[in-house]
């Protein structure tokens, strides 16, 4: 099923469809005009139709199940994880945080700050200072 025909039919079990659908929403809101076209591929040539004829009949075969090791999926697992927590963290109102951070994930300091210098340096970029917070140690 190609991905025109998945979108067509809403067929969302995709993950190509799924973020196709997220990309194309995204550009449409801004203001971008997108014009799909549907070409088709292996018409008219021979081996090309040959290799189509041998891949549609595998699909009339028995699945048979088989182990993999899991750590084919870490990566794909990983991707899933940080798309969730992206949705999570774009989406708490409020944070001054993502002015700073606007994508999770590993952070990689790019100066020769130490921990407590770069721990500083954030919280003065999003006011949190002793004086803005003293209240909180009054106790």
């Amino acid at each position: 099923m190609s991905i025109l025909q998945s979108i067509n039919g809403f067929n969302l079990d995709s993950d190509l469809v799924q973020k196709f659908l997220k990309d194309y929403t995204t550009l449409a809101k801004n203001g971008k005009n997108i014009v799909l076209c549907w070409i088709p591929s292996h018409v008219g040539i021979l081996g090309n139709e040959k290799a189509d004829a041998a891949a549609k009949s595998a699909l009339s075969l028995p699945v048979t199940r088989m182990k993999f090791p899991a750590a084919d999926m870490y990566h794909r697992i990983t991707k899933l994880i940080f798309d969730e927590w992206q949705e999570v963290w774009n989406c708490c109102a409020g944070n001054k945080l993502h002015v700073i951070r606007p994508t999770v994930g590993g952070y990689k300091q790019k100066t020769c700050l130490s921990r407590r210098d770069s721990v500083l340096l954030n919280r003065l970029r999003i006011g949190h200072t002793r004086l803005t917070h003293s209240f909180y140690t009054l106790r």
